[in-house]
């Protein structure tokens, strides 16, 4: 397993993981297999959408705070309830197939870090699995 850090410069952004996560599964040196990317922080989360238009990921975080506004009539003391209701909405991991060393992602998929209170220092846990 290896932790990756992550210096977040915003309340809310999305942040593109996977030349990071490909390179540990390079140094890993699996061909077949998976791979988990956790995140374990309530506040953020990781979610696998396309990267190839900048406005994708901006939409994303435009609509989560829509459905979610920052500033509503939350209980939650610390004024983040949220960040806490969009962590659980994107989720903290995902899993990704590996084949011949690379990641199986599609065309246009990118795995993102979703900084939900920021700006943090972040950790993100990287885990291989080979398949035998």
């Amino acid at each position: 397993m290896e932790e990756i850090k992550v210096q977040t410069t915003s309340k809310s952004e999305l942040i593109d993981l996977t030349s990071l996560v490909q390179d540990h599964v390079n140094k890993e040196k699996i061909s077949k297999g998976f791979c988990v990317v956790f995140v374990p922080h309530t506040t953020a989360g990781v979610t696998i959408n396309e990267n190839a238009d900048p406005d994708v990921p901006r939409d994303i975080l435009a609509s989560l705070e829509m459905a979610v506004p920052f500033n509503a009539n939350y209980r939650h003391a610390e004024g983040n309830s949220a960040a806490h209701v969009k962590a659980s909405l994107v989720g903290s991991s995902q899993l990704i197939l590996i084949e011949n060393g690379r990641l199986l992602l599609g065309t246009w998929q990118s795995i993102f870090f979703c900084e939900f209170d920021g700006p943090r220092t972040r950790k993100i846990l990287v885990s291989v699995i080979a398949n035998q």
